[in-house]
């Protein structure tokens, strides 16, 4: 399976399980992205992404964007797109 980088993460919410995410490329609801740091590696579904606290869909290049994670994520870690 391909791997596209689409953001990094610059924040993680340890209450609310988000990470803020610093986007470099496009990313939609339903996308299976994999998240890589040193100490972090894992795959899931994005189901829930916001933009200065409201829902999106789509999130575009630029944005830092909130995305509900299952695992804890680090500043630095990278969000990679699989395709």
């Amino acid at each position: 399976m391909a791997e596209e980088l689409v953001g990094k993460v610059t924040h993680y919410y340890t209450r609310l399980g988000v990470a803020a995410v610093e986007l470099t490329g496009e990313l939609r609801l339903g996308d299976t992205i994999r998240i890589l740091g040193h100490t972090t590696e894992f795959e899931q579904v994005v189901h829930s992404m916001q933009l200065e606290h409201e829902n999106i869909a789509v999130g575009k290049p630029g944005q830092l964007i909130g995305v509900e994670v299952i695992a804890r994520v680090r500043p630095g870690d990278k969000v990679f797109k699989l395709t």
